[in-house]
């Protein structure tokens, strides 16, 4: 069963009465564990497609099916439940506290967990070892690099184990080492389970996924698996 599938997607805005489609007739789905970028210029539906497949906003028209149900029959609590529980976001501007440590940054999405307090400062540890960090545990976001920004960006969206991790932009901001770095990890997380969608508008990042989809002006344009994801690796590295 697909983790997610939408069939005939359309988002429309209406803004004083003008009408305006931002997604028409989106049809693909995406299989767990599966590790998909999309691509296309500024204005071609790309992150409001982003924002809809990780409950930020609503479709208008078709339907969505996340593990195969549709996403209209949930009710708002329990999208807020697999928002929090199910999916993890890495965003461009990292969206990190200032004046707080790395550690209590990584800690945020248990506030609304079920977890018990006691397990908090474990479960951070681990997902900050994961990402490489466990030296800048008390640091805070002002003290790092935009590399290392990023990095704990990616431990704060792995703190409850989510099955699907949305990245938008995750290298927009950083320089090539740096985002090699970032890639790399979001490439483990993948072999390691994680379903990821990539935002990007960059080729070579795109090329580290298993399979391209391309938008232009609200639709699909093209959607083809990555023939040699080693050359992505070696280009950003140059």
């Amino acid at each position: 069963m697909p983790l997610i599938e939408v069939k005939q997607l359309g988002k429309t805005y209406t803004d004083e009465g003008l009408a305006t489609t931002a997604l028409k007739d989106i049809s693909f789905s995406i299989e767990p564990a599966d590790f998909v970028a999309i691509m296309g210029p500024s204005g071609s539906g790309k992150s409001t497609l982003l924002h809809i497949l990780g409950f930020l906003d609503k479709h208008s028209e078709g339907s969505y099916f996340f593990q195969g149900k549709n996403v209209s029959d949930y009710t708002d609590i329990e999208l807020a439940k697999i928002r929090n529980e199910e999916v993890g976001f890495v965003f461009q501007t990292f969206n990190l506290l200032a004046r707080t440590s790395l550690l209590e940054n990584v800690k945020l999405p248990l506030l609304y967990s079920k977890i018990p307090e006691r397990e908090w400062d474990t479960l951070a540890k681990n997902a900050i070892e994961a990402v490489g960090l466990s030296h800048r545990l008390l640091h805070e976001p002002s003290e790092l690099s935009g590399g290392e920004r990023q990095r704990v960006a990616i431990a704060r969206a792995l703190i409850n184990k989510p099955k699907i991790i949305f990245a938008d932009e995750p290298t927009g901001n950083l320089d090539s080492k740096s985002g090699q770095i970032v890639m790399d990890i979001i490439q483990k997380l993948n072999e390691a389970g994680h379903t990821v969608i990539l935002i990007t508008h960059e080729t070579y990042t795109a090329e580290n996924a298993k399979r391209i989809i391309r938008l232009q002006d609200g639709l699909i344009v093209s959607d083809e698996k990555v023939v040699n994801r080693r050359t992505a690796r070696e280009h950003f590295v140059k």
